[in-house]
């Protein structure tokens, strides 16, 4: 039985996990400002605006129901663009080889592997990257969808396995010591 990976959205405010976000805007606020609880800031000339490809990681109960103002994102790299940021041992050769088998695996927990779909017009693998985790608004974010002429939806079982590798990565705990003696 064939499972399609993605059904594609036109023109659609409706938002879900695993909801692609083409040159979703995320807002970067300045590292220096110093304010407290109701003051007024002129945010006009401080705030940056980061464009970047996003895939949503809220779960899509929370969104229906309405139980979320901020919908969290992660950005989503071609896979080129993944590689270009690597390391460049683990760019060529041998080190891409193995990274990208790694990736495949669900080895590098930091990063979650989506595949392609020619026919739909995704050409490029892309990459999850749970390290960057931004926050939007939920209004907001319904807006922007609605004025994007195309974009993909991961399907299930795809989605819950990019919630599942999500979970994954956070839920992680750094131990303080390792085991030691064990042979």
């Amino acid at each position: 039985m064939q499972y399609p990976w993605y059904e594609i959205l036109s023109h659609s405010d409706e938002i879900r996990q695993g909801d692609f976000i083409p040159e979703c805007p995320i807002l970067i606020p300045p590292t220096n400002l110093d304010f407290g609880e109701g003051d007024e800031i002129n945010f006009h000339d401080t705030i940056t605006v980061k464009m970047l490809d996003a895939v949503v990681v809220s779960q899509s109960c929370d969104l229906e129901n309405g139980k979320v103002e901020i919908v969290l994102v992660c950005p989503l790299l071609k896979l080129g663009d993944f590689f270009e940021m690597l390391p460049e041992p683990d760019r060529l050769g041998k080190g891409r080889t193995k990274k990208l088998e790694a990736l495949k695996q669900g080895n590098l927990p930091a990063y979650h592997l989506l595949n392609r779909d020619i026919d739909l017009g995704l050409e490029d693998f892309r990459v999850v990257d749970f390290r960057n985790v931004y926050g939007v608004n939920f209004e907001f974010l319904k807006t922007h969808t609605q004025v994007i002429k195309s974009r993909a939806r991961l399907l299930p079982p795809y989605r819950e396995h990019l919630s599942q590798a999500f979970a994954r990565f956070f839920m992680r705990v750094g131990l303080p010591n390792d085991i030691n003696g064990l042979h």
